[in-house]
């Protein structure tokens, strides 16, 4: 084929399909421990995606890949919100994903205009970043949501794309089949997605199909225009254990299965995403099948939470369903913090979600044989056999809240702490090594 007959390569999946090594993936496999072309087979193929959309990379943001062989990747959620509307407070929250080891930030602001906050995410931060185009919708066209027509949806997802998005979650699956399957069987706590639930009602109001599902080929054209990795919404995860694994969520499944198939066909990458709530003997199973029926894309997990009574404490209910999500396949985990279904988190939650979400995603990490995934771990011990602190503190995924909890609280004896003190074990076990007698007494 000649030079001038040669389609032009635009997205990470078409110069890997051209057997071409870009620059992320390079990039990408020097940070996950891989060989560039182990990173290529995966993103030609769609076992592997890099969310990077080509106006970000110009902004110098860092690529990042997200799908099988490759550590877990964590997102922060944040954004303005209707109700509370401080723009100030998501600068905090931007701040803490960064210093404290977020991948991704998705922006789910939803009142108002939302461009300028997105704009300037996309201009500062060099993590990918997430939308989720419905939720602007409404703001951007100032009409009400039946009034919105498809081309009002679709001008609304490409500004997002020309803003630099490098995912969005685009809930494409819920069609008139699975409305159908949903209203039939029934459910405990109906649909808990925002963008599903708009666009259910949307459908119903209209008794149109989802303009997402009937004009995909479209959308697909503007994701591939500025490589914007979809990310296929789950509208009916289950918001309840009771509705976990039902036919509702598992149809909408199926779909997301066969639009994976033509986002590829089209040069666009694709993520998938999942559940929601589901008991802990269940989460296993549901990883396989979502693989199995997506083809091996990335799954991109919401917890899921393993109980529905954790209100307040639903960062540790995430984290639990997280560390087994992830080492049962899920490539990507997005954060759940004490705020969950309380109100918008603050910067607080913002870190204890991230943090305990880090943990899970670790966790999985280990026990996956991620490369190097343990690492870290191994220092920690050595330091702590010596009790150096600093050196703890350097392993540390928080190292600010683990020294001040331990200056805070100082031990009476030299390089201990206050649980022990001079009863610490692992002085107690140098001490004898180095040959030096001690002596447990009151008088010690």
């Amino acid at each position: 084929m000649s030079a001038q007959t040669e389609p032009k390569l635009v997205t990470q999946i078409d110069f890997a399909r051209a057997g071409r090594i870009t620059p992320q993936m390079k990039e990408v496999a020097e940070r996950e421990h891989r060989d560039p072309e182990y990173i290529r087979e995966r993103v030609a193929d769609g076992r592997i995606s890099i969310p990077a959309n080509i106006v970000h990379i110009k902004k110098g943001m860092r690529a990042f890949g997200v799908g099988e062989g490759l550590s877990t990747k964590v997102n922060v959620n944040l954004g303005i919100s209707g109700d509370k509307a401080d723009a100030a407070e998501e600068w905090k929250k931007v701040k803490i994903a960064e210093d404290f080891g977020a991948d991704a930030i998705m922006d789910l602001s939803n009142s108002g205009k939302t461009r300028q906050f997105r704009q300037q995410l996309i201009d500062e931060t060099p993590l990918m970043v997430g939308t989720v185009p419905m939720y602007d919708a409404i703001g951007y066209m100032e009409k009400p949501l039946v009034k919105l027509t498809k081309d009002d949806l679709f001008e609304v997802v490409r500004a997002h794309a020309e803003d630099g998005v490098d995912f969005m979650t685009i809930h494409c699956g819920i069609n008139k089949s699975v409305t159908k399957t949903f209203k039939e069987t029934g459910r405990l706590m109906n649909i808990v997605s925002r963008g599903g639930s708009l666009l259910f009602g949307w459908m119903e109001v209209t008794g149109n199909e989802n303009p997402f599902y009937e004009f995909y080929d479209e959308l697909l054209e503007i994701c591939h225009e500025y490589d914007v990795t979809i990310s296929l919404g789950d509208s009916c995860r289950p918001g309840c254990l009771y509705d976990s694994n039902d036919a509702t969520e598992t149809a909408e499944m199926i779909e997301l299965g066969k639009l994976c198939k033509r986002a590829w066909a089209a040069g666009v990458q694709v993520m998938v995403e999942g559940p929601g709530h589901m008991a802990l003997d269940e989460i296993a199973a549901n990883m396989k099948l979502q693989k199995r029926l997506c083809h091996n894309a990335p799954f991109y997990v919401l917890g899921p939470l393993v109980t529905d009574i954790g209100v307040g404490y639903d960062h540790i209910t995430a984290a639990i369903g997280g560390a087994i999500s992830a080492s049962s396949g899920a490539d990507f985990l997005c954060y759940v913090t004490p705020a969950e279904h309380l109100c918008l988190p603050n910067a607080q939650d913002v870190l204890d979600g991230l943090m305990a979400t880090k943990i899970a995603a670790h966790a999985a990490d280990i026990a996956k044989k991620v490369p190097h995934a343990r690492d870290m771990d191994d220092k920690m011990g050595q330091a702590r056999r010596k009790l150096d602190w600093d050196a703890m503190w350097e392993c540390a995924l928080d190292p600010v809240t683990g020294k001040k909890r331990y200056e805070e609280s100082p031990a009476a004896t030299e390089g201990t702490c206050t649980m022990c003190g001079k009863m610490c074990a692992v002085r107690t076990v140098n001490k004898i090594f180095e040959g030096t007698t001690i002596d447990l007494g009151i008088e010690d």
